[in-house]
Order: structure tokens, then C-alpha cells, then sequence
């Protein structure tokens, strides 16, 4: 089961990743602007948050493998659509459409995961099913750009990804859920929760992994919106070879990040409920400079860039390792569909959709006040001075919010299993 949750979880990300990569031929064809393009993201975004909670609330009532089914052949489905728009408006309602099927996956997800592992051992579970993430990015970034150009034509991408989609969905229709509660130590009542955000609402520690889920979202979106851009415009490479250094920045950074760190975060929470949460927040604290430091590159040395963020963005892998498990460390197990729900409205709403279209506007508004150097440089300083201040102030609201969430983790668990003990 959790080998096909890693499988759909990389379609996930190499579908939503493929428009990314793309973004200059689809920014030539309509003619668009790097506001529009942030429009593009934004717009799956939004619909992906809003669409989450009531689907979450769905994984908590019913099965959640059809859940799990339905989303990834409806995602999969609207991929393809994706390769057969003809302008701007068409683009942006079909990734709207598709936010609908893939905010079906994450909720589901967790909900099952918390429920096959018992707590000491969720971080590093998690790790191994978050690895579709980085998987994904790379396969997105190392084979999108060179199969556009093979083609000669940015829509092929969208055709070829939507095939295993439909496989994996048909595979997920046949696994057998476990119960709810399964993993945990004590029994768990079974019976509906009257009022369930009301009961959320009340968890300190979800207000403060928001928080740091709503910077890390600006940043990680902001990344995979505009890297391949920005290796194009600023270091001169090709979009295939620009693809392939986006893939080792993002995709080939998270497969050591997300290993290690399930194993770093169990650990450090067997010492200490804090301990998990205190490990992303360190690694997001290292992460940010790193990450500020890249861009003092020179324009000449795109191999020095991707070394010096690489260690960056590794070291903010540790958020996913720690934030995830924490929800369900603090949320019984009838409301984690629900809570995981609201956790990803919260923060891709104001996190996920504001950094593309911060990182787009900045870089219009940059490249604005340096016409002088041409339309292409100004182009490139634009995005490239966006993209150096959107990035490290993310991950270090990131950083803060975990490191407040740290102070209130053990008392939520707390109250978590005494309210578990009256339910019974």
C-alpha cells in the first residue's frame, strides 16, 4: 500500500510540475506575462486548498481508497486536457479543474499512512511516501524539457504523463484499507465527531504548523514556478539542461532530505513529543541562507549555484518529515483526514498561491525598472532578484512557525489521548 501511495504521490508532482517546465514556450505561444504564469499555479492552487476540506471531511467518512481512485484518474484525466487548450482563459480553467482531483490525494493519504504505522515509527513512513515528491520533480525536470524538444512541442509532456496515472488509480481501487485507529495503542471511538472544526480550531499546534506550512509553500512554489526560467534567463542554459539542474535542485535534494529526515525525526521524537517538530525547524533555519547565498553566484558558475542551493533546499525537506506526523501526533484519529484538509487550505491558500504570483509580479516589477539593460537582461534581473527575496523569507516564516509549534506539541498530544480516553 504504501508503495503505491509513493506511486501516486509521484504523478502527483510530475503532473502539476510538467506546466512549470514549459513555461517559456507557453509564455511565447499566448504571449503572457511572469504575473500570468503565477496566475497559472495560483489558480490550481486555490482550487486544490478550497476543494481539500470537504474531500477531507469525505476520507474521514468514507472509504478512502476510492478517494484515493477517483482523484488520480480524474488528475490524470484533465493532465491530457491540459495538452489541448488553445489560449490563456482555457489553460487556466483546465489546472483549475485538475486542483479538484488531486486535492483528493493528500487528506486520504495521511489519514491511511497514520493508521498503518504506529506513532514512533509515522516520520520516517511518511518520508517514504513523500519521496514521490522529490522522485517526481526529477523525473518531471530531467525528461519534460528534452521530450518538448524531441517533439517540438510543449503539449506532448501532458499526453505521456496521463497513461501511468490511470494505471496506478486502477491498482489503488483494489487495496484493503485498515481500520481507523488500527495503529494506535489504545482503542478509539468510532463514533462521528459533532463538532469537528470547532474540536480543530482548539489545537494550538495546528495554528503554528499553518503558519509554516504557509512559508514553505511560498517558497517550494515559487521554486518549482520559476527555476527552469531562471536557468534559462539568468545562466543561459537550454530548457532541457535547465530542467536537468532544476531536477538536481529540487527533485534529487528531497531523496536524501526525505530519507534521512523520517529517520532523524523518529528518533528525535522518541526523546522528547518536541523533537520532530524542533528538527524541521532547525533544518528550515539552515536553509535559508544557503538558499540567499546561491544567488550571489555569478551568472557565469550555474554549477556553483546548484551546489549551494542544493544543500539549501535539502536541509527543508526535514519540514515534511516533521510537520505531517506532528498533525496526527495532536488529531484523533476520526478528524486527521479533516485536519490534514484544513492544514493544506490554510497553507497553500496563503502560501502555495501567493509565492508564484509574489515571485511573478516582483519579477515583472523588477525587470520594469531595468529596461535600460534590454528587454532579455531585464528579464533575467527581474526574476532573478524575485526569486532571491521570495525564497528565503518563506522558508524562515517556516522556521518560526515550527519553532512555536515545538512549545505547544506535548500539551496538544496530551489533551489528543485524554479526550481519547473520554470518547471511549
Amino acid at each position: 500500500m504504501l508503495a503505491l501511495l509513493f506511486a501516486a504521490n509521484l504523478l502527483n508532482f510530475y503532473d502539476r510540475t510538467i506546466p512549470s517546465i514549459v513555461v517559456e514556450p507557453i509564455k511565447a505561444e499566448f504571449g503572457l506575462s511572469d504575473a500570468e504564469i503565477g496566475l497559472i499555479s495560483a489558480a490550481f492552487t486555490v482550487v486544490y486548498a478550497v476543494v481539500g476540506i470537504p474531500l477531507g471531511r469525505l476520507a474521514d467518512r468514507r472509504s478512502r481508497r476510492v478517494i484515493l481512485s477517483a482523484g488520480l484518474a480524474v488528475w490524470s484525466l484533465l493532465t491530457a486536457v491540459t495538452g489541448l487548450v488553445g489560449g490563456f482563459a482555457a489553460l487556466v480553467v483546465v489546472r483549475l479543474l485538475l486542483g479538484v482531483g488531486e486535492a483528493s490525494f493528500a487528506p486520504a493519504t495521511n489519514s491511511l499512512v497514520a493508521d498503518l504505522y504506529p506513532p514512533d515509527r509515522r516520520a520516517r513512513a511518511t518520508g517514504l511516501w513523500q519521496l514521490g515528491l522529490p522522485v517526481g520533480l526529477v523525473l518531471a525536470f530531467f525528461t519534460v524539457g528534452s521530450m518538448t524538444e524531441a517533439f517540438g512541442s510543449w503539449r506532448a509532456a501532458f499526453f505521456v504523463a496521463a497513461v501511468p496515472g490511470l494505471a496506478v488509480a486502477a491498482a489503488l481501487a483494489f487495496i484493503h484499507e485498515p481500520a481507523r485507529g488500527a495503529s494506535e495503542s489504545a482503542p478509539v471511538a468510532t463514533a462521528q465527531v459533532g463538532t469537528p472544526f470547532r474540536s480543530l480550531v482548539r489545537v494550538p499546534t495546528l495554528w503554528w504548523l499553518v503558519v509554516a506550512g504557509l512559508g514553505s509553500q511560498i517558497a517550494s512554489y515559487a521554486v518549482a514556478t520559476f527555476s527552469v526560467p531562471l536557468f534559462q534567463r539568468h545562466f543561459g542554459t537550454s530548457l532541457a539542461v535547465g530542467g536537468a539542474f532544476t531536477g538536481i535542485t529540487i527533485g534529487v535534494t528531497g531523496l536524501v532530505g526525505l530519507t534521512l529526515g523520517g529517520r532523524v525525526a523518529d528518533r528525535a521524537g522518541r526523546r522528547s513529543p518536541a523533537g520532530r517538530v524542533l528538527t524541521g525547524a532547525y533544518g528550515l533555519l539552515g536553509a535559508a541562507p544557503l538558499t540567499a547565498a546561491a544567488f550571489f553566484v555569478d551568472a557565469t558558475m550555474p554549477l556553483v549555484f546548484v551546489v549551494v542551493f542544493s544543500a539549501g533546499w535539502l536541509l527543508q525537506y526535514l519540514y515534511f518529515t516533521a510537520a505531517y506526523p506532528a498533525v496526527a501526533d495532536v488529531v484523533e484519529p476520526r478528524l486527521r483526514g479533516t485536519a490534514m484538509a484544513l492544514y493544506f487550505a490554510a497553507s497553500y491558500l496563503l502560501g502555495g498561491a501567493l509565492g508564484p504570483l509574489m515571485a511573478g509580479a516582483l519579477s515583472d516589477r523588477f525587470a520594469a525598472s531595468a529596461r535600460d539593460l534590454g528587454s532579455e537582461s531585464a528579464a533575467a534581473y527581474g526574476l532573478h532578484l524575485s526569486l532571491a527575496i521570495v525564497i528565503p523569507v518563506g522558508l524562515l516564516i517556516a522556521a518560526v512557525g515550527l519553532f512555536v509549534a515545538s512549545k505547544c506539541v506535548a500539551r496538544d498530544q496530551k489533551k489528543m489521548r485524554s479526550a481519547l480516553r473520554a470518547a471511549r
